[in-house]
């Protein structure tokens, strides 16, 4: 009679689940924890100069973007934990600030990805488009969170093989039909498109505090039209659980536009030289640096802002829009003759 009260006091089936359960959920908090670090910033020169090894000794003119291009899109399936957005299972289903940051960097890779196929590959706008282009496009803009017919994930590693394979018809001395046109109007045209990505950006993460803004839809032309009427004062504010998500979002966007700017400095340097401009786009550069410093903060805050606590958003904000300037001031020196 003793040892079976004895054997029930250590095989309680109650305190075993609980147990059990508090394990889990701490081990699912690390490894939570372990795939929200963010990847480190890479040397694009470095990893174009390894990847073109042994074929000639200058890089090809346009190696350097549809390389970091490609590097970008593997870094988002490689990174700790791989890529979270359309996972379906614990612990990477109750994580939205990975995945957050996973979409910013992810529209960067399908904007140069559309610029490569329409602009940067043709010569002019009847010219005949890369077939490897043509493929690569539309995979990388499958549904993210889609995960099984077709799953996000391998659509987007062969996107990534169809731009090894226009890489490899640049390098292919023998191959005249595929290029890559370092023009200014080519980049502008990429420029134009980031530009108004950031602005975006930049007025999300402005409304974290929440503001009354002017209807500015129609400004500048007097006979402009919408298709509906809208109120002159808006208030605008982010849902509060939308917050960081903003945030890291943004910071998905930055880091892979630093990535890709300094590959068109490489690529453009030419066009970049002959305008003036290479200093203006690294001072670009330099603005989306300082959005990759460290948060110390265990959560992005959002105080007033000129209140007590910190507001991360405004933070960001402020390099986001300075950068989205000095890409405007890019594109105006780079349509002067």
């Amino acid at each position: 009679m003793d040892t079976v009260k004895s054997e029930s006091k250590f095989f309680n089936p109650i305190k075993l689940v609980i147990y059990s359960g508090l394990f889990l959920l701490i081990l699912m908090y690390f490894i939570a924890v372990y795939w929200s670090s963010e990847p480190e910033l890479f040397d694009v020169r470095e990893d174009a100069a390894y990847r073109q090894a042994g074929s000639t000794q200058e890089l090809i003119v346009g190696y350097t973007t549809v390389t970091t291009t490609m590097k970008v899109a593997e870094t988002l399936l490689d990174k700790s934990g791989g890529f979270l957005s359309n996972d379906i299972l614990p612990p990477s289903v109750f994580m939205d600030n990975m995945p957050a940051w996973e979409y910013g960097a992810l529209v960067q890779v399908r904007d140069m990805s559309a610029a490569l196929r329409n602009h940067m590959s043709r010569s002019q706008s009847q010219s005949l488009e890369n077939e490897n282009l043509k493929e690569a496009e539309p995979l990388f803009n499958i549904d993210r969170l889609s995960w099984i017919w077709p799953e996000a994930e391998s659509q987007y590693r062969s996107a990534v093989e169809q731009l090894d394979n226009y890489r490899s018809t640049l390098v292919d001395q023998s191959n005249p039909d595929a290029q890559f046109y370092a023009r200014a109007d080519n980049l502008r045209k990429w420029l134009e498109v980031v530009e108004k990505r950031l602005g975006s950006l930049s007025q999300r993460l402005t409304a974290s505090v929440g503001q009354e803004r002017l209807n500015t839809d129609l400004a500048g032309d007097a006979a402009a039209e919408q298709s509906t009427r809208a109120q002159e004062q808006l208030m605008v504010k982010t849902p509060w659980l939308e917050i960081d998500d903003n945030f890291y979002e943004a910071r998905g966007t930055c880091w892979a536009l630093i990535h890709l700017l300094k590959a068109i400095e490489v690529d453009f340097a030419s066009v970049l030289e002959k305008k003036n401009a290479t200093v203006s786009l690294q001072q670009i550069i330099r603005e989306l640096e300082s959005t990759q410093a460290t948060v110390w903060s265990p959560m992005i805050l959002n105080g007033s802002g000129f209140g007590f606590m910190a507001n991360h958003s405004l933070v960001m904000a402020s390099y986001v829009s300075r950068a989205n300037a000095a890409i405007i001031d890019l594109r105006e020196l780079l349509s002067q003759g």
